[in-house]
């Protein structure tokens, strides 16, 4: 298995604002790039695969979408428009929630009013963690268990402060090369790297 968390601290969890925020400041767009490079290839899809988007711009709690492929019935395209009404239904169906509390949203989906701080806690009791950064280790150079999960933020750098508690949580530093690239490129080349293996 396969987890990608994309950390998206600009990214609306109003779903109305989210999908009207597509080409603006926010760069929602990113969610769905990031869905697709993570679930697709030519013709088919990818299992064993999941997805964690954390929507960090609220009036409340921070919104983690789940997304596993493999229970996914009806993924229903891989476009930008569809990937990103699965995030605004998932949005609708957090509505009134309190915190860290959890709803089904459909086949595959769930929604949970939770931090990236804590969801990053639960994952790493079973996944080996690992943090992208240009000064990390070279991803051909890392060794892989059978549960790496991958931590990406959108264009949104990731606080200086939060990386010691990852690093305590045993979270590895690891670079894709000198250039910085987007979240859903570095997810492509990941894939790519993992399947040479």
């Amino acid at each position: 298995m396969r987890t990608f968390v994309l950390r998206a601290r600009a990214a609306p969890t109003d779903s109305q604002v989210l999908l009207a925020s597509v080409g603006g400041d926010a760069h929602t767009e990113i969610l769905a790039h990031t869905l697709m490079n993570a679930f697709f290839v030519a013709q088919a899809h990818r299992p064993d695969v999941v997805v964690y988007l954390v929507l960090e711009s609220t009036r409340d709690f921070s919104r983690t979408l789940r997304f596993e492929v493999n229970a996914m019935h009806d993924i229903g395209g891989f476009d930008e428009r569809t990937l990103l009404g699965k995030v605004a239904r998932g949005l609708d169906a957090s509505r009134g929630m309190g915190k860290d509390e959890e709803r089904p949203v459909e086949a595959g989906v769930t929604v949970r009013t939770t931090s990236f701080e804590r969801l990053v806690q639960t994952l790493a009791v079973d996944h080996q963690l690992f943090l992208m950064d240009r000064k990390g280790t070279p991803i051909g150079e890392q060794s892989f268990a059978d549960a790496p999960c991958f931590l990406l933020t959108d264009h949104i750098p990731m606080p200086k402060k939060t990386i010691p508690g990852l690093e305590r949580l045993g979270a590895k530093k690891i670079t894709l090369g000198p250039t910085m690239l987007f979240a859903s490129q570095c997810v492509v080349l990941i894939h790519h790297a993992l399947d040479q293996r």
